[in-house]
């Protein structure tokens, strides 16, 4: 009998970013966080402005939805079809073109959907195929405002954000939240981003800010005196995804061990915003 090791995995150490910033003119902080993280430079630049209490610009929320929305396109149609065998898809035509007319909300049109062969809909129906119900699933508990300033296992995720859609309901009663719930997750972030009905930037009264993201929700606390930076915190929706027994524990934890070799794929659609070094079980790249 061959054992199996379990996947794990790893990151690489934090930059210290308060280090970084503390002590240092506002502006220059504020030109240096969106720098820093350009990932999801807009997410960046907003938290960092809201925090200090400094104006956010009306063309701000575009930018974000402009950001998530080109994200969303890259994984859907780009880094998830190069796991699964599928060939990418023209994405610089832009995201309407990928869109159901009308979204699946019940288990029926979900199916026929898969079955079109429309827009992103190939890469679904390969995800439904190599998953079973139940397999690289994480069931943590969903973010609250109180969660997000803390490193903790919770759904802070762009599911989080479509938590009740008929659509997640339906794909999550079918597969459990594992990649397919995620990857749907994606798309009707993608609608959200199209229409700008993304959720408001807000500041809590304990001064952390708290702005949308294309991974989840972004939470930044920051202070100034005499125009000088004093304090900063920050938390990631990555921080939540690999927090002790979080999504990403849980999720190589119930991938099976036949299955190991598609653990990058599984990282691929929960995608941290960091680097990951998995290791571990069997056969995985």
């Amino acid at each position: 009998m061959t054992l199996t090791a379990p996947l794990t995995a790893t990151t690489a150490p934090a930059l210290p970013v308060a280090q970084l910033v503390i002590g240092k003119p506002v502006e220059e902080v504020v030109d240096l966080i969106p720098r820093l993280f350009n990932l999801c430079r807009g997410s960046q630049d907003v938290a960092i402005r809201l925090a200090l209490g400094l104006p956010l610009e009306e063309a701000m929320r575009h930018h974000l939805s402009e950001d998530f929305a080109r994200d969303h396109l890259v994984r859907l149609g780009v880094i998830l079809p190069r796991h699964l065998g599928l060939d990418p898809l023209p994405i610089a035509q832009g995201a309407l073109v990928f869109l159901p007319q009308q979204m699946p909300a019940t288990l029926a049109t979900f199916e026929a959907y898969l079955e079109s062969g429309m827009g992103f809909s190939p890469v679904f129906k390969r995800l439904h195929d190599v998953f079973e119900k139940g397999e690289a699933v994480a069931h943590v508990p969903l973010v609250a405002d109180e969660d997000l300033p803390t490193a903790q296992a919770c759904e802070n995720s762009i599911a989080a954000r479509h938590f009740v859609h008929p659509l997640m309901l339906v794909v999550q009663r079918l597969k459990g939240r594992g990649p397919l719930w995620r990857a749907v997750a994606r798309l009707l972030d993608l609608e959200t981003c199209l229409t700008e009905e993304l959720p408001n930037p807000r500041r809590l009264k304990n001064g952390w800010a708290i702005v949308p993201a294309s991974r989840g929700n972004y939470a930044l606390r920051a202070q100034a005196m005499d125009g000088v930076v004093t304090q900063f915190e920050r938390v990631t929706p990555t921080d939540h995804m690999l927090a002790p027994n979080g999504i990403l524990a849980q999720s190589l934890a119930s991938l099976p061990a036949h299955k190991h070799h598609l653990a990058e794929l599984v990282l691929d659609c929960i995608d941290p915003c960091s680097p990951v070094t998995l290791s571990g079980g069997q056969g995985h790249a």
